[in-house]
């Protein structure tokens, strides 16, 4: 007799829809990029769609039962096997400012330095009262990414503040710390929002770049706290979470002002990572087609040359969406995240 197996109900799935299309299914968790903030969703990232689009909604759904509560500042949804969290800090916006003589001094770190490390302290302590200990990936936001202020580019401030919360919580920011994004904004304070679950992902690498962890020192104080890429494993699901990736080999920015170069060594980039996954889980099962893609690009100006490579490159029937952002490096002009999910293969059938 064949082995039966009851039916599994999918732990998760994403989505990127409009708003035009009507009302949604209940989700664990929503974002919303571009137009009017609106009360179902979680945060409201203030970033411009490009195309034809004015606004949509990342959706995380599950067809599981969803609790939902705050701690503090934090929102969140948890299903049996997941959490979706979400918090933001509104005013950082208007952190801009140098101390006197200029230069940074570390004993009196700026409004965003402090934010950065408030919210890891409070996701980190939602992870442990909730009970899922395992952050899978992370995606952070906040406005003049690249801007000077305190003696310190705003997004070294932010690695500052997110890995003192790391370390004062005993959290891996070196090897296996979870895949994440940072992306600058058009205002809408620091905000960020994760998943989480019971059981530890894989951190994959990429060979072809200096892990952001280990940057040398010319990238600031504290180095980036994330993977370049995460495999976690869910009930007769595996997910693949590609970090926000851009043109950079070794350490170094490649392609400055290119940006149809840079778009195509970002693409070089995840194919790599999806080697790596593939390789991890000895398997062909990722490719170009099985992810869905968020684009991110600095001038809306070069949005058609971003596209035409995409377009070329990728899959037709692969899921994009073209969000305007600022990239964490000011000579990087292109970043594109990918995140796909495929089925645990079957087991075999067993015969009396």
């Amino acid at each position: 007799m064949p082995l039966s197996l009851a039916p599994i109900a999918p732990p998760l799935s994403l989505h990127y829809l409009s708003r035009e299309g009507g009302p949604h299914p209940a989700a664990l968790g929503a974002v919303q990029f571009g137009g009017t903030p609106q009360p179902d969703c979680a945060l409201q990232i203030a970033t411009p769609l490009l195309g034809q689009a004015t606004e949509a909604l990342e959706l995380w759904h599950t067809d599981q039962p969803v609790r939902s509560g705050t701690l503090g500042l934090l929102h969140y949804a948890m299903s049996d096997d997941l959490l979706f969290g979400a918090i933001c800090i509104p005013d950082t916006d208007s952190d801009v400012g140098q101390y006197p003589g200029g230069g940074y001094d570390p004993l009196r770190p700026s409004l965003l330095q402090q934010a950065s490390e408030q919210v890891y302290l409070a996701v980190f302590a939602a992870l442990e009262s909730l009970g899922y200990l395992h952050l899978l990936r992370v995606w952070n936001y906040f406005s003049d990414i690249n801007t000077d202020t305190w003696g310190m580019e705003r997004y070294l401030q932010f690695n500052i503040g997110r890995q003192d919360a790391f370390r004062k919580m005993a959290r891996p920011f070196l090897v296996d710390a979870p895949a994440a994004c940072a992306l600058g904004t058009h205002g809408g304070g620091l905000n960020v929002y994760f998943l989480a679950a019971k059981v530890p992902p894989l951190a994959l690498e990429n060979p072809r770049q200096v892990s952001a962890y280990f940057y040398p020192d010319q990238y600031g104080p504290r180095t980036p706290s994330f993977s370049r890429a995460a495999l976690a494993t869910l009930p007769g699901q595996r997910w693949l979470f590609i970090s926000g990736t851009a043109s950079i080999i070794g350490h170094q920015t490649q392609h400055a002002g290119d940006v149809r170069a840079q778009t195509e060594e970002t693409l070089r980039n995840i194919a790599v990572l999806l080697t790596q996954a593939n390789r991890a889980e000895d398997s062909q099962d990722w490719t170009l087609a099985a992810v869905q893609y968020k684009v991110y690009v600095r001038h809306v100006a070069d949005f058609g040359v971003v596209r035409a490579v995409l377009d070329a490159q990728l899959p037709s029937a692969a899921v994009r969406i073209y969000v305007q952002a600022d990239v964490c490096r000011d000579d990087l002009l292109v970043e594109i995240e990918a995140t796909g999910c495929l089925p645990v293969p079957s087991l075999p059938e067993k015969t009396p």
